[in-house]
C-alpha cells in the first residue's frame, strides 16, 4: 500500500514538470509567451543549431549563389552558437544535457531536403530557414525575457539579434 501511495504522489508531483515540457513541445508555451524551462531551452536551441548546420551544409552543395552565401553564414554563426552553448553546459554554468541528435521532426525536414534537387531544393531550404528562424527567435526571446538561469538568459538575449538578422535574411531569400 505504501508503494502505491508513494508512486501516486511521485506521479502527481512530476505532473507539472512533465506538463511544462509537453507545453513547450506542443507550442502552448510559445502561444502564451511563457519562457521554457532551462532543460527545454538547451534541448531546443542545440537541436536548432544542428538542423541549421546540417541543412546549410547541404545547401552549400546544392544551392544557387545567393543560397550558398546565406548557407555559409548559417554554418559559421550556428557553429559559433553551438560552441557557446556547449561551453555553458560543460562549464557547469547551466544544468542541462545537450541532445545527441535532432528530434524526429527536424530529421524528417532534413531527409526531405536530401531528396530534393535544383529549384525544389532551393525553395524548400528557403522555406525551412524562415520557419526555423521564426521558431528560434521566439524561443530565444522567451528565454531571454523570462528564463531562470541568469547566464543562459543573458546568452539567449545576446544571441537573439543575430537570429533576428538570420530571419530577415531568410525572408529576403523567399521573396
Amino acid at each position: 500500500m505504501k508503494k502505491v501511495i508513494i508512486a501516486s504522489l511521485a506521479v502527481s508531483l512530476a505532473g507539472p514538470v512533465m506538463a511544462q515540457s509537453a507545453a513547450e513541445k506542443t507550442g502552448v508555451n510559445s502561444l502564451i509567451g511563457v519562457a521554457p524551462k532551462t532543460e527545454d531551452f538547451v534541448q531546443e536551441a542545440a537541436a536548432s543549431d544542428m538542423f541549421e548546420i546540417q541543412s546549410s551544409k547541404l545547401a552549400l552543395e546544392r544551392g544557387d549563389a545567393a543560397t550558398k552565401t546565406f548557407a555559409q553564414q548559417m554554418v559559421t554563426d550556428h557553429e559559433k552558437t553551438s560552441r557557446e552553448l556547449k561551453a555553458l553546459v560543460s562549464g557547469g554554468k547551466v544544468q542541462a544535457q545537450l541532445p545527441s541528435s535532432m528530434p524526429k521532426a527536424q530529421q524528417d525536414m532534413l531527409a526531405k531536403l536530401k531528396g530534393l534537387q535544383g529549384d525544389d531544393f532551393i525553395k524548400q531550404y528557403h522555406s525551412d530557414q524562415e520557419s526555423a528562424h521564426k521558431d528560434a527567435v521566439d524561443l530565444f526571446k522567451r528565454y531571454g525575457d523570462g528564463g531562470d538561469n541568469a547566464e543562459l538568459k543573458a546568452w539567449a538575449a545576446g544571441t537573439r539579434p543575430a537570429l533576428e538578422h538570420h530571419l530577415q535574411m531568410a525572408k529576403d531569400l523567399n521573396q
